[in-house]
C-alpha cells in the first residue's frame, strides 16, 4: 500500500489503477477508496485513476484533531506529489465534491477539468437537507439509522432488487471521534466565495431525487462557476453515480474526453 505525507506528517494511503490521463476520484463523508469500487472499473480504460482514504478513514493516519475540506484538498495535492502528478481531472462526489471546490480554487495548476457530484457550495448560500432527514439518521437503533441511509442512496426499486454490497454507507472501522471529525468539516464547509476563481470546465451532476443533499444545490454551483454546465440524472437519490451508473459514468466520461480537447483547460486562471 502506498502512502504520501502531508505537510502535517500524517500518513496517507492511496491507490492507483488503470492507464491513461490522471483522474482522482473523491469520496464522500467518512468513506474510504471503496466508495468507488462499483463503477472505478468505468474509467481505468482511459484513465490512470488515483483515489485516497481520508485522514481518519481506512488505512490513513487517524489523528483526533480539527479536519476541514480545505485540509482535505492539501492532502489531495500531497497524494499527487507523491505519484508525480502535474495535473489531473478531478471527480468529487458528496463531501469530496467540496474538498474538489477548494482544489480547484486553491490549487488551480493541479486540476485539468471538474466534475462535481450530489455536492455543496456550504455555507448560508446551501440548501440543507431537511429536519426530517436529519432525525432519520440520528436514530438510536443502529438498524434503523442504516435503513434511513440507504434509503436517501437508493431508490426503492434499486433497494428491492440488489443485496449489496454498499459501498457508499462509510467506514465501519473508523473510530468514532473520526467521524465526528469528518462530520464537522462537512459541516463547516464553505467555498461560496471561492467558487468564481474556479476557471476550469466543470460539470455538476445530481439526482434530481436527493434530499440527502438536495438537488438545489446543483444550479448554485453552476451559476456561480464560470465555465460549469448542469447534468441531472431524473429520478436519481444521493448515490446517482452507483444506482444509475451507465448514465453517470458515460456523462463523465465525454464530458472529460471534451475537455481533455480543449487546449486551454487548467490554464485559464485568472484570465477570464
Amino acid at each position: 500500500m502506498p502512502y504520501a505525507t502531508a505537510a502535517d506528517g500524517v500518513r496517507l494511503a492511496y491507490q492507483v489503477a488503470g492507464t491513461g490521463s490522471a483522474l482522482v476520484l473523491l469520496a464522500g463523508q467518512a468513506n474510504t477508496h471503496h466508495w468507488w469500487d462499483g463503477i472505478r472499473a468505468d474509467f481505468e480504460t482511459g484513465h490512470r485513476t488515483i483515489t485516497l482514504d481520508w485522514r481518519g478513514t481506512g488505512d490513513s493516519d487517524k489523528p483526533d484533531e480539527v479536519y476541514s475540506t480545505r485540509g482535505f484538498a492539501d492532502d489531495v495535492v500531497a497524494v499527487l506529489d507523491d505519484l508525480g502528478v502535474r495535473q489531473a481531472a478531478v471527480y468529487g462526489t458528496s463531501m469530496g465534491g467540496r474538498v474538489a471546490q477548494w482544489l480547484a480554487a486553491r490549487h488551480p495548476d493541479r486540476v485539468h477539468s471538474l466534475v462535481l457530484g450530489c455536492t455543496s457550495p456550504g455555507g448560508k448560500h446551501a440548501f440543507e437537507r431537511g429536519p426530517e432527514v436529519r432525525r432519520s439518521l440520528g436514530q438510536r437503533d443502529p438498524a434503523a439509522a442504516r435503513q434511513a441511509l440507504l434509503e436517501l442512496m437508493y431508490t426503492p426499486a434499486w433497494l428491492a432488487s440488489t443485496s449489496g454490497p454498499y459501498n457508499t454507507l462509510g467506514d465501519p472501522a473508523m473510530p468514532v471521534y473520526a467521524k465526528r471529525r469528518h462530520l464537522y468539516a462537512s459541516n463547516k464547509h464553505d467555498a461560496w466565495d471561492v467558487l468564481p476563481d474556479i476557471r476550469v470546465p466543470t460539470l455538476v451532476v445530481h439526482g434530481t431525487e436527493d434530499r440527502f443533499n438536495p438537488a438545489a444545490n446543483a444550479p448554485l454551483l453552476v451559476a456561480r462557476i464560470p465555465d460549469a454546465r448542469l447534468h441531472l440524472i431524473e429520478g436519481a437519490r444521493h448515490a446517482y453515480f452507483d444506482e444509475f451508473r451507465s448514465v453517470a459514468s458515460s456523462a463523465v466520461l465525454a464530458f472529460l474526453r471534451e475537455a481533455r480537447q480543449r487546449p486551454t483547460a487548467g490554464l485559464a486562471h485568472g484570465k477570464k
